[in-house]
């Protein structure tokens, strides 16, 4: 009986595993801090500016249990009843040398709407690397900010020591939960790619509490990325990690019921990063761009250990989603580009379309300590591009002008054909002035150099001067595909640098109309963040079984 009690603790059910990590205090670990501080003096230019820990970035030091009934300008239409959530970086403690925006321990913002009542509650996510942070009372993890040179090897070397003397307890991962969230089989999970998914409940007043990883009964021993898919009609999410040891990918489907199949590697010739992917109705589509892990060169050249080379091509690779090896993956190649983000795919005749945000010559040091205040020549554009599966071919069209992001589409419409896109306009890499909608069945203007209302550009809803967003998630009126595409809101959180106050605003999809359905005044500051995911009241019910 006590053994059958310790495997549940263990397993808190349905493949989610209780987080109890183990770390060490004592004088081991004394000596390790004293070494990784002389270095830090001796390497680090501790005068680099931390742009990213400055402002909106800089994070909220304390969690808010809920706030109820918030002022409404306006009213919260009834399909809203759930709950809006949105992640973001917000370390609890700070850096001992380099930060990047990636770093951030993962914190929830969400606002749950019942009845057009609101109430905001922010979370961490209870990470493992957080509950140990929170065990020493400071920094103990590497940064991706830190990897850079000769440094970040030093660096690299201080966590595998701090494992290796058990100062540090990496058995359960050491991901942040930073960067994304969505629901499958009862469960909102809270995703950062270098990690396994954290499980969150909500709970009935919309708190939010971390129930601990999943890992699916054992079946998930590699990362799980920040960007898997559901579809809508059959209920299954499709998902993939990338490493940087072979197999570079694998991919893996889930069902409806959270059963994980088995793994599917995907052969690719260096270790990249893979941020996205897509799903049609029968297939998969990988993207082998490179932005490569180079350890190597982060030494020699003090780059960050992802490099991009502006010389080779960017590989798309089709495989059906069903596929138990990867004998059927077909590979088509387009000119070099780098992607964060798709929007959608679907299926025509022989074609495979994507839909996505594409990116000539990323540099990841846009998001770590030095960034000037606009980036004028971070150029995401609105992408089709078409993989033909008889005849091997591939093309490519350019939908919009730069710079766009965060692309969202109605999620009822996942890995089918649609319409309309809803994305962010950004100034920055991270900062949004605008709420922008396309039609995909218009022609796009391309005589403009900047985006405006014309073409394929339906609407924007301009933020305002020193007024900035976050991704944008659309709500359908009514759930399904039965009425029209667009009937239905845009939720996202606002900040005005102003005054100092954030916001939730409503918009509606249709019209875009710069009068804004409802905007919520929030008691806290909500920092910019990453990705949002709205929860329905249906799934809210769902997920309160657990």
């Amino acid at each position: 009986m006590p053994e059958i009690m310790a495997e549940k603790e263990e397993h808190g059910g349905a493949g989610v595993v209780v987080v109890d990590p183990k770390p060490s205090k004592g004088f081991t670990s004394t000596v390790v801090d004293w070494l990784e501080k002389l270095m830090v003096k001796l390497m680090f230019d501790s005068s680099q500016p931390r742009h990213y820990l400055s402002g909106n970035f800089a994070p909220v030091r304390d969690e808010t249990p809920p706030c109820k009934n918030l002022p409404v300008i306006g009213y919260l239409p009834e399909c809203l009843n759930g709950e809006f959530v949105r992640v973001g970086p917000n370390p609890k403690f700070s850096p001992v040398a380099g930060y990047h925006w990636f770093d951030g321990d993962g914190m929830i913002h969400g606002l749950h709407i019942k009845d057009g009542k609101a109430t905001y509650v922010s979370r961490y996510v209870r990470t493992s690397r957080l509950k140990q942070e929170e065990y020493f009372g400071e920094a103990k993890f590497m940064k991706i900010g830190d990897l850079k040179g000769l440094f970040g090897l030093i660096m690299v070397n201080m966590q595998m020591l701090r494992a290796k003397l058990k100062i540090l307890d990496v058995s359960y991962g050491a991901g942040t939960g930073n960067t994304a969230l969505v629901y499958h089989h009862g469960k909102l999970l809270a995703l950062s790619e270098a990690d396994k998914p954290y499980a969150i409940k909500v709970l009935e007043d919309g708190d939010l509490q971390t129930l601990g990883l999943l890992d699916y009964d054992k079946r998930l021993t590699h990362s799980f990325t920040a960007h898997p898919k559901v579809d809508p009609f059959t209920g299954e999410m499709f998902t993939f990690g990338y490493s940087h040891t072979p197999p570079y990918i694998t991919y893996r489907v889930i069902s409806k019921d959270g059963f994980m199949h088995d793994p599917v590697p995907i052969t690719i010739s260096d270790p990249i990063m893979m941020h996205d992917f897509a799903i049609t109705e029968n297939y998969a589509i990988f993207m082998d761009l490179p932005l490569y892990f180079r350890p190597k060169e982060m030494v020699r050249e003090k780059k960050l250990i992802f490099t991009f080379d502006a010389t080779k091509k960017a590989r798309f690779g089709v495989l059906p989603r069903y596929a138990k090896n990867e004998l059927q993956i077909k590979w088509f190649e387009l000119p070099n580009c780098f992607i964060f983000h798709n929007a959608n795919a679907w299926e025509e005749e022989d074609e495979v379309v994507l839909i996505t945000c594409r990116l000539e010559n990323p540099n990841l040091d846009f998001v770590g300590g030095e960034v000037k205040e606009k980036l004028e020549n971070f150029g995401n554009e609105l992408y089709e591009m078409r993989f033909n599966m008889k005849t091997g071919s591939a093309s490519q069209r350019k939908l919009s002008a730069p710079a766009v992001d965060f692309p969202r589409v109605n999620e009822s419409y996942t890995g089918r054909k649609q319409r309309y896109v809803y994305g962010t306009i950004l100034d920055s890499i991270a900062k949004v002035t605008a709420i922008i909608k396309f039609d995909l069945h218009a022609e796009p203007d391309l005589g403009k150099s900047k985006l405006e209302p014309g073409g394929n550009v339906q609407g924007i809803f301009d933020l305002g001067i020193g007024r900035f967003g976050s991704e944008a998630i659309f709500v359908p009126r009514e759930p399904g595909i039965t009425s029209q595409e667009d009937d239905g809101y845009l939720i996202f959180f606002v900040h005005d640098e102003k005054t100092g106050k954030s916001f939730v605003n409503v918009i509606d999809a249709k019209t875009m109309s710069p009068d804004p359905v409802a905007i919520v005044e929030l008691p806290n500051r909500v920092p910019y963040g990453f990705h949002a995911f709205f929860v329905t009241d249906e799934q809210l019910k769902e997920q309160a079984k657990l």
